[in-house]
């Protein structure tokens, strides 16, 4: 069968455009061209896909029932062609991105949708890991990218651009006891020192960032949302990003701590890093422009 990509690019030219002539400027054919096409192309279906009776051609009930399928394998080859000429020019088969879990909701969702619409055939993978286990993805190799909250000290061996800013705040459960000692509603921060503390931090204690734990009794885990629902259960105080607990704070689940004497909020760079040490390809590199224009 002689059906392939250029008689397909004709065959719908000429259903866009209404006419042959059209369809070769279009194309950028002479006219002549491209009827000869659709003729071979008729050939070699042996249905009549144009009926030329009238001034311009009509597309019969074959042409219309063709159509929709023919429509679905040009885009197809669109994105193969798409998709080849990106790996020519570096784009990795695979992406993966490791997001720190307390970022899930920020807007790096919408940037991989528009990655996605450039290289329809490239392969994206999102992890969730604790910030230092992310990190650590990137110096073995097992990710590209990661999305983590500013570090107190620069690593050498990582690049990274500030994409946005995330705010945490301290959230209770409205039931916790610890409310029962505010004075007109509000606390001390010596209340949170003597009240177990629920932290998100990775696996190695070592790697815990020190600015966000006050308490001296801490209960651990390694995801956001694990936390949100151990603070929730009245097991203790946590930091926790106001994007994520906003609609917990509006059913009335969680509570943020109001103080006397501190300001209940802690505004965070988000960064998207990589690692020097390997390249990055041309989707990374997009990703990263993409995220930087926020």
């Amino acid at each position: 069968m002689g059906l392939s990509s250029d008689n397909l690019q004709v065959f719908l030219a000429v259903l866009d455009h209404g006419s042959f002539s059209a369809a070769a400027r279009a194309l950028r054919r002479v006219p002549s061209a491209v009827s000869m096409a659709i003729a071979n192309l008729e050939a070699d279906l042996d249905l009549p896909l144009f009926d030329r009776s009238g001034r311009e051609p009509k597309p019969t009930a074959a042409a219309r029932s063709l159509e929709p399928q023919a429509r679905l394998v040009d885009a197809q080859l669109k994105a193969l062609q798409v998709q080849a000429l990106g790996l020519t020019q570096g784009l990795e088969s695979r992406l993966t991105l490791a997001v720190a879990p307390e970022l899930l909701a920020a807007p790096w969702s919408n940037v991989l949708a528009t990655l996605a619409a450039e290289h329809p055939l490239l392969e994206c993978e999102v992890l969730a890991a604790p910030q230092a286990d992310a990190l650590s993805m990137l110096h073995t190799g097992r990710a590209q990218l990661a999305l983590v909250f500013e570090r107190p000290s620069l690593d050498g061996r990582e690049g990274f651009q500030e994409v946005t800013t995330e705010t945490l705040a301290m959230m209770v459960a409205p039931t916790h006891p610890v409310l029962q000692s505010a004075r007109n509603g509000k606390l001390r921060e010596e209340h949170l020192h003597n009240t177990r503390q629920i932290v998100v931090a990775g696996r190695d204690r070592a790697t815990t960032d020190s600015r966000l734990v006050f308490g001296r009794h801490t209960w651990r885990t390694d995801n956001a949302l694990a936390a949100l629902s151990m603070i929730s259960a009245g097991l203790g105080w946590g930091w926790l990003p106001r994007n994520l607990a906003r609609p917990h704070v509006a059913a009335g689940t969680l509570v943020e701590i109001v103080f006397e004497n501190l300001s209940n909020e802690l505004d965070l760079w988000v960064d998207v890093v990589w690692s020097k040490e390997r390249p990055l390809g041309l989707g990374a590199q997009r990703f990263v422009a993409l995220m930087g224009r926020r």
